[in-house]
C-alpha cells in the first residue's frame, strides 16, 4: 500500500538517540502526575522528539477513532468510499455517551463527511458505530492497522459493544439487548424509553444496578476487554504526524482531517488550556479514571505531534486535565522560547 510505505519511510525521522533535554523535562513532570501517564512528541520542523513511556499501552478512549478517520479519507481518495453520501439513521443506530445526533430526529440523513467531522468534534458515538461499519468493521481497522505498521494501536469494540459491557455486569443474559433497546436504557427520550419501559423497570430493580457502573471501571484498570481501544504514545504520534505531513491520505484530505480536529469542541482544559497558539485534537474521557488528548499544536516554531495519554487517575478530575494543559504550554515554551 502506498500509504503504508509512505508512512514507514518517514519513521526515521522520529529516531531518537538518548534522552533529551525536554524527555528529563518531561519525566519530572510527568511524575508529579496522581495517574499513569505517557506521552510522546515530535517538533516536525527540527525533528527532535520527546517521548516518556512511549510504548506502553494505555487505554485509548476516543482516541482509537482517528484511525477510523484517516481510513475513511484513505477509502474516499481510492474512490471505495464517497463522503458525500448520506446515510439514514433508524433506531437501531443511536448510541448513548458523547455526540449530538442522539439529540437529533429519527431519519435524519447525514452525509459520511458530516458524521466523521462528528466523530471528532463531538466525539459522537453514533456516527463512530456508523463510521466503523463503512470502513469495514473493528476486524478491518485492525487489519488497516496492522498493514500500516501501527503495532500497538488497536479498536477492540463498537461504542455499542463496549456499552453493553456495562450491562453484562448486571446480568449475562443483557449480552442479547439490541442496540435500540440500550440506547432506551440510558435515555429519557420518549421516542425509545417509552417503548422498553418494563425492560427498564427489570433493570432497574436489580441489586447489582447500584455496583456494575464501580464494577466496570474497576475491570477497566486491569482487562482491556474493558477499553474500546488501546493505543501507544508513539505510534498515536507518527499517526498524527502523518496526517499533518500530508502522507497518511491525499494532502487535499489530511488538509481537510486537520481542519476538522483544529475544531474540536472539548478538552478545552488539556492541550490548548494555556496556550495562544492554535491546536488540533482529539480527546478520549472515561471520567474519573482517563483523560487524554493527542493532536498538533502549531507553536510559531513549527507544529509539533503530540500523544498524551493518563490513565488510573486517583486525583481530581480536573485538575489532571490542567496539569495537561501545563506540560503543553511547557514544551511549546521550550520550542519557542518562554516570553516569545
Amino acid at each position: 500500500m502506498k500509504y503504508a510505505l509512505a508512512v514507514l519511510a518517514c519513521t526515521s525521522v522520529f529516531a531518537q538517540t538518548g534522552p533529551s533535554g525536554l524527555t528529563r523535562l518531561l519525566e519530572g513532570e510527568l511524575s508529579r502526575f496522581p495517574a499513569k501517564t505517557g506521552v510522546c512528541l515530535i517538533q516536525m520542523k527540527t525533528g527532535e522528539e520527546a517521548c516518556v513511556h512511549p510504548d506502553e499501552l494505555f487505554n485509548s478512549a476516543s482516541v482509537i477513532k482517528i484511525p477510523v478517520l484517516v481510513m475513511a479519507f484513505q477509502m474516499a481518495d481510492q474512490k471505495k468510499l464517497n463522503l458525500s453520501d448520506r446515510i439514514e439513521m433508524g433506531p437501531g443506530d443511536y448510541r448513548g455517551g458523547t455526540g449530538v445526533l442522539k439529540l437529533n430526529d429519527i431519519g435524519q440523513k447525514p452525509t459520511i463527511h458530516d458524521l466523521l467531522t462528528q466523530m471528532v468534534v463531538t466525539s459522537d458515538n453514533s456516527a463512530t458505530d456508523l463510521m466503523i461499519a463503512k470502513v469495514g468493521g473493528v476486524a478491518r481497522v485492525n487489519q488497516w492497522l496492522e498493514e500500516n505498521g501501527y503495532k500497538n494501536l488497536r479498536l477492540n469494540h463498537t461504542a455499542y459493544e463496549l456499552f453493553r459491557r456495562r450491562a453484562e455486569l448486571i446480568d449475562p443474559k443483557y449480552q442479547s439487548l439490541t442496540p435500540e433497546q440500550l440506547f432506551a436504557l440510558g435515555t429519557s427520550d420518549p421516542r425509545f424509553h417509552a417503548k422498553f419501559q418494563a425492560l427498564a423497570d427489570e433493570i432497574g430493580a436489580n441489586p447489582k444496578l447500584a455496583k456494575s457502573n464501580d464494577e466496570f471501571y474497576e475491570r477497566m484498570k486491569t482487562d482491556r476487554d474493558f477499553w474500546l481501544g488501546s493505543m501507544s504514545p508513539r505510534d498515536t504520534m507518527r499517526l498524527i504526524a502523518s496526517m499533518e505531513q500530508g502522507k497518511a491520505a491525499s494532502k487535499e484530505s489530511c488538509a481537510d482531517m486537520m481542519r476538522i480536529l483544529l475544531v474540536q469542541k472539548s478538552g478545552e482544559r488539556r492541550l490548548p488550556h494555556f496556550l495562544n497558539v492554535r491546536v488540533g485534537h482529539k480527546t478520549g474521557d472515561y471520567p474519573p479514571a482517563v483523560a487524554n488528548d493527542v493532536g498538533v499544536i502549531y507553536a510559531r516554531s513549527g507544529p509539533i505531534a503530540i500523544a498524551f495519554f493518563t490513565q488510573d487517575n486517583t486525583g481530581v478530575y480536573g485538575e489532571t486535565e490542567d496539569r495537561i494543559g501545563e506540560v503543553a504550554r511547557l514544551i511549546v515554551e521550550y520550542f519557542d522560547g518562554a516570553g516569545k
